[in-house]
């Protein structure tokens, strides 16, 4: 059976399943704009950490992601892990709805 593999558009680990982000919420208009393919722990882990409005006015590229403090310390943690690692994600407590 052929197992297909995919690179993160994030963190770079090979992966066998991604998904799609857009990087411009879709609620906040986004629809039909630019996407990645993030792997499940790195798409989870920006929802957790950033809410849709923060992700469309300062977050809204890869590299804006990468830079960001939160992300570049997630990502020196998730780039030691296999690619299909189980990784747990808590939401941020200013992203948790009150």
């Amino acid at each position: 059976m052929y197992n297909e593999k995919y690179i993160c558009d994030l963190c770079g680990r090979e992966v066998s399943k991604v998904t799609v982000h857009h990087l411009i919420p879709r609620e906040e208009g986004g629809k039909d704009l630019a996407t990645a393919m993030l792997c499940i722990p790195c798409h989870k882990q920006i929802h957790a950490l950033y809410s849709n409005k923060e992700l469309s006015v300062r977050l809204y590229t890869i590299s804006k992601l990468k830079n960001d403090d939160k992300i570049t310390k997630y990502l020196k943690f998730i780039t030691k892990h296999p690619g299909d690692s189980h990784i747990s994600v808590k939401k941020s407590k200013n992203v948790r709805k009150k």
